[in-house]
């Protein structure tokens, strides 16, 4: 008898565009090492909640609990996802199995009739409903209107498109995913809008008893990406961090140091930006949270603040 064909491996996912070029992306890379692939398409309550912002109605977390629940299930086997929406904590029974190279980590500048964020008009009106973009903006043009942008890159860009905003500001990463690229006017250098921890990265989760499913993930692994996204993620784990913080983490790695700022700021603007940053030699795991922990001190030390608790 011949032996039984090897059941597919099934990826929860999101069903915006770029999810699904997310998981279509880990498809095809799985399927070029001999596995069976199926997407399991899925809308969560944080693409169904549009009304008001991610902080006051459960955090990023809301973008990944429907495909933890499949995953626990057993009707999926693994869930992609954008790093940057990965609470900090994982459910227990749950683990990041694989973190892949990173994508361009910064923002972007996107307009369609001003070239970057100094050639805005005073008191003009920019999207974001992310508060670390908030504070950020903040800081660099306090006589700016920012107002809150929800859903997904196309609606998103539609409401740019329509009038809604002089301009918006989105992660570069999903722009180019998408082959968007020709929508950013302006890429932000990481010194005036610092980037969120993770951002720019895909991390791919799994029940963590499927030691089958860790080793078939671990050749689409990129290391470095993964121990700097680890410094930044502790930061922010070290904080407290979710949506509801206006915080940034970002890490570069150079022949082996690590190098990683962050940036804290009070969305009603009553306190000044607090920044931090450090460098270490960095080859673990271990050793990347150990200098996340030592960023997050510094920050609270200048003044920062946690997360206020749900």
């Amino acid at each position: 008898m011949s032996p039984s064909p090897t059941p597919p491996i099934v990826i929860a996912t999101r069903e915006s565009r770029l999810a699904l070029w997310q998981a279509e992306h880990v498809k095809a890379l799985l399927e070029t090492r001999g596995h069976s692939v199926q997407l399991l398409g899925m809308t969560t309550k944080g693409d169904q909640i549009l009304d008001k912002s991610l902080s006051k109605v459960g955090g990023k977390g809301l973008f990944v609990k429907e495909l933890e629940v499949a995953l626990e299930e057993g009707r999926a086997h693994i869930a992609v996802h954008s790093l940057k929406d990965v609470p900090m904590e994982l459910p227990e029974g749950f683990a990041l199995a694989c973190v892949m190279e990173r994508e361009d980590p910064r923002d972007a500048f996107v307009s369609p009739r001003y070239e970057n964020l100094d050639a805005l008009p005073q008191g003009a009106v920019v999207g974001t409903s992310s508060l670390r973009r908030q504070v950020l903006l903040q800081a660099l043009r306090p006589d700016l209107k920012i107002e809150p942008l929800r859903g997904n890159l196309d609606t998103r860009l539609r409401k740019l498109d329509e009038g809604q905003y002089d301009a918006i500001v989105l992660a570069a990463a999903g722009l180019k995913r998408l082959g968007l690229e020709a929508r950013i006017r302006t890429t932000f250098e990481p010194s005036a809008m610092l980037p969120a921890a993770g951002q720019g990265a895909l991390g791919i989760e799994v029940r963590s008893d499927r030691q089958d499913l860790i080793d078939a993930l671990a050749p689409l692994a990129h290391q470095t990406t993964w121990l700097t996204v680890a410094a930044e993620r502790a930061v922010s784990r070290a904080m407290g961090g979710s949506c509801s913080m206006p915080l940034a983490a970002h890490g570069t790695f150079t022949q082996g140091v690590l190098q990683l700022d962050a940036a804290w700021g009070d969305p009603e603007d009553k306190a000044p930006l607090v920044r931090a940053q450090a460098s270490a030699p960095v080859t673990t795991l271990a050793q990347a949270e150990a200098l996340g922990d030592a960023i997050a001190q510094r920050l609270r030390a200048g003044g920062a603040r946690g997360a206020t608790p749900a």
